[in-house]
């Protein structure tokens, strides 16, 4: 029960790796928001949660409106009465349409970065108040691989990532005085519905080749990055402050080739919440 007593709000619970963060979380102890956009997956999460003996309550947000979140805030504080955990799971990776800088559409660019790096913003501002009025707290920050390394042909996407990065460390030295810390995980080759949705249905995508070039060889799974936040949410990680995980197999430290030819591939590589 690392979360016990805890309340935790998680943005994107409604699915994927937010889904799974959420039911870890309340059954270690939290009382979890559940912001989510999706009435019906974030009703689901609500629910899963309530059938396993923990406590849940869904509460419906845009995270790239800023009024939608400060009411979430408000909601939150009004159900369980404070905060000591953030999780800013949500994010869009918009695949077949993400481009080159030249190539991008204007549209596309101010859509991934207002869910992705405005939506993070939003929501720890208004959440970093009511954790100062619990005492303190932990907020986590989603992130990727594609935010340390260059990804070509995924401009808006990159761009919000390694802002998100930046914005950690940002707010991790500003809030650190007020028993907020901030850290950061950067997951890369998840195996979610939004990799699916933007590589997998991709026919150029090479499976194989990234599995042959991650070196332990496998996907990662929602689990694995929802135990990482698990740990950051929890006392255990309480001298850690700033830093950014990078959990991806080692995918980013590797260069990938294909059919033998002296030239890199690109694969994507994408949180997927």
């Amino acid at each position: 029960m690392r979360l016990e007593g805890k309340i935790a709000a998680i943005t994107g619970a409604g699915r994927g790796i937010g889904r799974v963060a959420a039911e870890l979380f309340a059954k270690e102890g939290a009382s979890v928001a559940i912001l989510e956009i999706d009435e019906q997956s974030g009703k689901e999460t609500e629910a899963s949660i309530i059938a396993q003996g923990g406590k849940a309550c869904f509460i419906q947000t845009d995270v790239s409106n800023a009024e939608s979140v400060r009411m979430a805030f408000a909601k939150t504080e009004e159900k369980f009465g404070g905060l000591h955990a953030l999780y800013n799971n949500a994010s869009v990776y918009l695949g077949k349409d993400d481009a080159t800088a030249t190539d991008l559409r204007l549209e596309v660019w101010h859509r991934v970065l207002s869910i992705n790096l405005n939506g993070l913003f939003y929501c720890s501002k208004y959440a970093i108040p009511l954790m100062i009025r619990s005492g303190g707290g932990s907020i986590i920050n989603t992130s990727s691989s594609a935010g340390i390394v260059g990804i070509p042909g995924c401009t808006a996407y990159t761009a919000s990532k390694g802002a998100t990065i930046s914005l950690t460390r940002s707010m991790a030295v500003e809030y650190g005085p007020n028993n907020i810390r901030v850290n950061c995980i950067s997951p890369a080759a998840i195996r979610t519905d939004m990799v699916r949705e933007s590589n997998l249905d991709n026919p150029d995508f090479d499976e194989s080749l990234l599995l042959r070039t991650t070196p332990v060889r496998r996907w990662g799974f929602p689990a694995d990055i929802a135990e990482i936040a698990l740990f950051l949410a929890s006392d255990q990680s309480s001298y850690l402050n700033g830093i950014n995980i990078v959990a991806d197999g080692g995918i980013s430290i590797t260069c990938f080739y294909h059919n033998n030819q002296d030239k890199v591939s690109a694969v994507s590589e994408c949180s997927a919440k």
